[in-house]
């Protein structure tokens, strides 16, 4: 006979969560990144759509020229101006995730602690408990034997005389 199960172990509590908080964890990194990749992209997107701008209003008129560098110029500021607020926005949202991951971290480790914490309480009581138990049961051992003991020596006495 094998003591060995062959069924799998099953994975406990403590396990579990902390499974459940590296999944958060890589969750909200793999967004953040996302969403940084997809505001670089659309800087990258912006600036290619102000260049081309101002290479076909290169070739135009003089006075045409200096309407469009403002116009291309203008465009070039809202470009800026958009891209950082995306990239603002990315920042923020970014923040708000690993903020958010951080408290429920935090709130799982709290739950975890107090687990331990009552897993402990109860292992003082019972322990306390038992020790009480074994010494009441040693003090009526040790009555029953003396009692016993005297009966044998009167017995002994008894039989002496």
């Amino acid at each position: 006979m094998s003591d060995n199960s062959t069924q799998p172990e099953e994975k406990g509590f403590f396990e579990k969560v902390k499974e459940t908080i590296e999944s958060l964890w890589e969750g909200t990194k793999d967004t953040a990144e996302d969403v940084k990749e997809a505001a670089e992209e659309n800087i990258e997107d912006i600036k290619e759509k102000v260049t081309a701008k101002k290479a076909t209003t290169a070739k135009k008129v003089a006075t045409a020229k200096t309407a469009a560098t403002k116009k291309a110029d203008a465009v070039t500021a809202k470009a800026k101006t958009t891209a950082s607020e995306v990239k603002a926005k990315a920042e923020t949202k970014a923040k708000a995730i690993t903020t958010k991951a951080k408290d429920e971290a935090a709130s799982a480790k709290k739950a975890v602690a107090e687990v331990k914490a009552k897993a402990a309480t109860k292992a003082k009581a019972i322990t306390t408990k038992a020790k009480t138990e074994a010494t009441e049961a040693k003090k009526a051992v040790a009555s029953k034997t003396a009692k016993a003991a005297t009966a044998v020596k009167k017995k002994a006495a008894a039989a002496a005389k």
